[in-house]
This record gives C-alpha cells, structure tokens and sequence, in this order.
C-alpha cells in the first residue's frame, strides 16, 4: 500500500474537481464532444473522479481497473458499432485513461491512445486541465472521424455529450 497515494486520494475531494472544471469548463467540455461527434458515428464520453474511496485504495486499484468500470457503468460499451470511447480522469493521480469499444479499438490500438493520455497529462501538469481535455476529446475524434466517418446527417446521439463527475 502505497500511503502517499492513500493520502492523495483522501485529500482530494469534490472541491479539488470544481477548481480543476468550474463549470464553465465542463460546458465546453459537452460542446466539444458534441461538435466531434458532427464528424463521426462515435461516441465520446467524459468522466472525472476526485479520488477513490478507501476500499479501492487498500485494494490496490489502479486508475486503468478504475476506468474500466467506469466504462461499463456509463454503457459506454453500449454503442451499435461498438465505437465507443471514455477519457477518464482520476484526478488524484492525474492520470487518464482511455477506454474504448472492441469497434474503434481494434482500428486504434493501445499505442495511440496512450499517446493521446501522455498529451492530456501534459496539460494537466501544467494546470490546464480543460485545455488537456479538449485536446484529448480532439485527437480522439480524429480517430473516430477516419474510422467512423458520418454516412448520413442527422444521425443518432447514443449517449449523453455532458461530462460525468464521479
């Protein structure tokens, strides 16, 4: 068990999530997944999590486990192409994680979404946390533009654009 990480987590709470994404940010935060999903049959999901609670912590979990779960518990797996993509953050740690739908995944791979995390993180360690991430939903939409490109206007929004804060 890691301590300075227990401590991380304990000490960063919903406050720590406001001053990193006022709301101002997490407007546009949706109006960027939105206008990304203009160009593509994707969809993007965003979410950030302030810290994990003890049990996790004790266990272990890594921001990655977390992420994965997060994944299922937004359905972001529920896509009719199975191009479905969630950037997460645990803030804590400042570090990202991408997760996207055996779709898009195959299409992509590990090595291009790590890179577009390293890029986020960039950012984040400097402070520019809405910045990071409309960056990161940018390059995502790129991928998902090449690989799913819009066949028709008008098409379906699967899943909600508005940031999910955990």
């Amino acid at each position: 068990m890691d301590l300075m990480r227990v401590l991380r987590h304990l000490f960063t709470g919903p406050l720590a999530v406001r001053k990193a994404f006022p709301a101002t940010a997490l407007i546009a935060i949706e109006h960027a997944i939105a206008q990304s999903e203009f160009g593509h049959r994707g969809e993007i999901r965003f979410a950030v999590e302030a810290g994990l609670d003890m049990l996790p912590l004790l266990r272990a979990t890594s921001a990655r486990e977390r992420a994965i779960e997060v994944y299922s518990q937004l359905r972001v797996w529920d896509t009719e192409h199975n191009n479905g993509v969630l950037i997460y953050l645990l803030l804590a740690d400042r570090d990202v994680e991408i997760v996207a739908d055996r779709g898009i995944d195959a299409k992509v791979g590990h090595v291009k979404w790590e890179a577009i995390c390293r890029e986020m993180e960039t950012h984040f360690s400097q402070g520019q946390f809405e910045s990071g991430i409309i960056s990161g939903i940018q390059s995502v939409g790129r991928h998902l533009q090449e690989h799913f490109p819009i066949e028709r206007e008008g098409g379906e929004n699967e899943l909600p654009d508005r940031p999910v804060i955990l």
